[in-house]
């Protein structure tokens, strides 16, 4: 029997357009099998988008996942992208505000943040879990059993909850023994993308031997090119030990944000001394994107400079291929050929060869101000009568060289001098210790002390023989002040004695000065309700449900800072 042409064409044809998917859904570059097809997409938005993409540069950390355009708005279905259970529920005030992880059978657990809501047989088992512990915020593990669901099933509606910037969709894949996230688009999550990455900047850093640091001389090279193939102007003349550093973004078909790449490889004359590849990375060592950066630069410019060499103290394990951590002797007279190799997700990759002209005379180290050195890989201890700070072992990337001053006391609320702790130009990976010796500090107000850096920024600290002491994520300088003041609550929608009927929700702004919000608990009728609280526009909330019926009803509202100062605000309302 003779096939039918039509019918023959269009099954070739599928074939046809199925390869083409499978092969945009490969693994490009990972030595790693990740399942490619167990996968959906999260989203039926099409074609998709990214505002974000995975390991791009963030303020203190490497993006942990992608982001998916919401056309500026919220409320779109979110699905389960394959079968498996709720295994983490999560309701922050800030961070990912309302977050969804499921477990699946082939080992991955996928994370879906900044929802709007919840589908209805989750959101009944969130609210029960937050009226059972009297808490908005929740972090539970659920048992296997609970909540199961299905490829294709909604599990929620997307939103701009928590630290959000904008509505969206935050999408993971992680490990789910290990708990490291994974670039979604080795397993398949399609983000339609045939553009190269961008090279807008190419540095030189004249080590010479020395650590990196503010001080360490760097000078910016001339580049020309687009489409992925660049080119410096002129060769480079360079004599004693340098490094590299590349200004990249990259941007995908239709609706892109300026997002980072995967991959950036140097090559010395044909030989890879340098890769860098975002392809997992565990959460603790995110914040070693300081290191990966010329962080100096990035504080002063905002600029994200990625340095093509590795600081010792640098825990990521994102670095391949290294040739002396990617520090390279130019002192042999001879003509070097190197060539930036940049990659993005897709396998769309820019070039950039250039030339060095290698001297031979040799280089003084640069210079730089007189300090302590405190190794790296030690655990550290400054003292005098004023202070006591400690390095824990793990703190530094690099030898620091360090500095303190004491300056006099500011002005106003303050219970010590200021102390100067190095400078902002140095990154941390974890915070340090810190002692501050009070200043006739009233005993009745020792229980209120705490330590703040001269922004005005609350670095927390309790008072213990005499000092106040805290824990500081960044170097700066601070001083004692206390917080007794109670946090500030706002009505926005409710006042004495008015009918709430035909509003959905009673509406409040809050704030603190000084030690930040610890806690908020709502009561009406005495009974706990639930409030609900968005940190980034300090809006309080509770929605009316069954447990408010008609009539006359009495509110009280009490909301705590860290230093234990209340605020309590009574009305009577009715509905």
């Amino acid at each position: 029997m003779t096939k039918n042409p039509i019918l023959l064409f269009s099954k070739l044809a599928l074939l046809f357009l199925s390869a083409i998917n499978f092969a945009q859904a490969q693994q490009i570059f990972s030595t790693n099998k990740y399942p490619i097809t167990d996968f959906r997409q999260p989203l039926d938005i099409t074609p998709p988008a990214l505002a974000g993409s995975f390991g791009e540069i963030r303020g203190n950390h490497f993006h942990s996942g992608i982001d998916f355009r919401t056309n500026q708005r919220e409320g779109y279905p979110v699905y389960a992208v394959a079968d498996g259970y709720i295994s983490r529920l999560r309701v922050q005030n800030s961070g990912f505000g309302q977050a969804l992880y499921i477990n699946h059978p082939n080992g991955f657990t996928t994370v879906y943040g900044h929802l709007q809501r919840f589908a209805p047989k989750i959101a009944t088992v969130v609210k029960n879990l937050e009226y059972e512990k009297k808490s908005f915020e929740i972090d539970e593990f659920p048992d296997a059993t609970l909540i199961p669901v299905h490829k294709g099933e909604i599990i929620a509606w997307s939103g701009n909850r928590g630290s959000s910037g904008g509505p969206h969709l935050h999408f993971e894949i992680r490990d789910t023994k290990t708990e490291e996230t994974i670039n979604p688009q080795f397993f398949g999550i399609i983000i339609p993308d045939n553009i190269p990455p961008v090279i807008h900047g190419l540095y030189v850093y004249r080590l010479n031997g020395k650590t990196f640091n503010e001080f360490t001389p760097k000078q910016a090279i001339a580049i020309s090119g687009a489409s992925g193939e660049y080119k410096t102007t002129a060769p480079i003349s360079l004599t004693g030990e340098v490094g590299f550093g590349i200004v990249v973004t990259d941007r995908h078909n239709g609706l892109s944000g300026t997002n980072g790449v995967y991959s950036i490889q140097l090559e010395l004359d044909g030989k890879k001394i340098y890769t860098s590849a975002l392809e997992r990375f565990a959460f603790e060592d995110s914040k070693a994107i300081n290191s990966h950066i010329d962080y100096p630069t990035y504080i002063n410019t905002k600029r994200s400079i990625q340095k093509s060499f590795v600081d010792p103290g640098n825990p990521l394990k994102i670095y391949s291929s290294l040739v002396n951590n990617g520090r390279i002797n130019f002192n042999d007279g001879a003509t070097h050929q190197l060539r930036y190799i940049i990659t993005d997700s897709k396998g769309n990759s820019a070039v950039l060869p250039f030339t060095v002209n290698a001297g031979t005379a040799p280089v003084a180290a640069p210079t730089v101000p007189p300090g302590i050195i405190y190794p790296y890989n030690k655990v550290n201890e400054f003292n005098n009568e004023d202070i006591k700070v400690v390095f824990p072992m793990g703190t530094l990337y690099n030898d620091l060289n360090f500095s303190y001053k004491k300056l006099p006391k500011p002005a106003g609320n303050a219970w010590s001098s200021i102390h100067q702790i190095h400078n902002r130009y140095t990154p941390l990976h974890i915070g340090f210790d810190l002692w501050i010796k009070a200043d006739n500090l009233p005993e009745n107000l020792r229980s209120k002390a705490l330590i703040v850096s001269t922004g005005g920024s609350s670095q927390g600290g309790s008072f213990d023989n005499g000092f106040v002491k805290a824990t500081p994520k960044n170097f700066g300088s601070f001083y004692i002040a206390v917080d007794t003041i109670a946090p500030r609550i706002v009505p926005v929608n409710i006042s004495e004695g008015r009918n709430m009927a035909g509003l959905s929700k009673m509406t409040f702004k809050i704030s603190d000065n000084l030690s930040g919000i610890k806690n908020f608990n709502g009561y009406i009728d005495g009974k706990w309700v639930l409030m609900e609280f968005d940190a980034k526009t300090a809006t309080l909330w509770h929605s009316f449900d069954e447990r408010t019926s008609s009539g006359k009803h009495s509110l009280e509202l009490v909301v705590t800072d860290m230093k234990e100062n209340t605020r309590r605000y009574r009305i009577d309302f009715s509905r």
